[in-house]
């Protein structure tokens, strides 16, 4: 039961992503090429998939 709650919480990963593009939109304090390198990199939700599915025994 405890995996599959994780699993749900997972998917709030668009939630982030959208809150992560109106920051970079707003934001003035880091370069076009920085907004657009944090814009391509927060869709990739591998690493909360990741963490769940291995029960936080990565490291």
């Amino acid at each position: 039961m405890k995996k599959l709650l994780e699993l749900l919480v997972c998917f709030l990963h668009p939630v982030a992503v959208v809150l992560i593009w109106i920051d970079l939109l707003t934001g003035r304090n880091i370069s076009s090429g920085a907004k657009l390198a944090w814009a391509l990199f927060c869709l990739i939700p591998l690493v909360p998939f990741v963490y769940v599915l291995t029960g936080g025994d990565l490291w």
